[in-house]
């Protein structure tokens, strides 16, 4: 995994999601967000050279082993509708970290609760950036990674 030198609030919650969904230069990555473009710049930057926005990631078919997802500044009922939509690009063992402004009151009951209805389970978390960030995993994928 790559260290970054944070200079601003928005690489430091690009590089907590990195670190948190575990992403090698090897991952096919797409990012959501209003900062979505400027993410994917930052990861090019870096060496990683797999990474799409929502805009330029094509049609879903489970393409995808990583979704990063900056919420600033949205409703989470918005984020609800995004990731409704993101999951289809994901592959079934893939993973999707996300930050969330957290001065929305009941984030993180509302976070678990949206990941767990789409059939994610929460593996980390993280306080950074006056929001929280999350990485969770399928839980049909972290199941048949228990009985292998």
């Amino acid at each position: 995994m790559t260290r970054f030198h944070p200079t601003h609030s928005g690489e430091r919650i690009t590089e907590s999601l990195v670190e948190l969904a575990r992403c090698s230069k090897l991952h096919r990555i797409v990012v959501a967000g209003a900062k979505g473009a400027e993410v994917m710049f930052a990861l090019h930057r870096r060496g990683y050279i797999r990474v799409a926005t929502t805009g330029t990631c094509g049609l879903p078919h489970g393409q995808y082993d990583v979704a990063l997802v900056d919420w600033e500044g949205q409703s989470i009922k918005a984020l609800e509708t995004t990731l409704d939509w993101l999951v289809h690009f994901l592959a079934s063992s893939a993973v999707l970290a996300v930050w969330v402004d957290s001065r929305e009151g009941g984030v993180n009951r509302k976070l678990k609760s949206m990941l767990e209805r789409l059939g994610f389970r929460i593996e980390a978390g993280t306080h950074c950036e006056h929001g929280v960030a999350v990485s969770a995993r399928r839980l049909d994928a972290a199941q048949t990674a228990v009985a292998a």
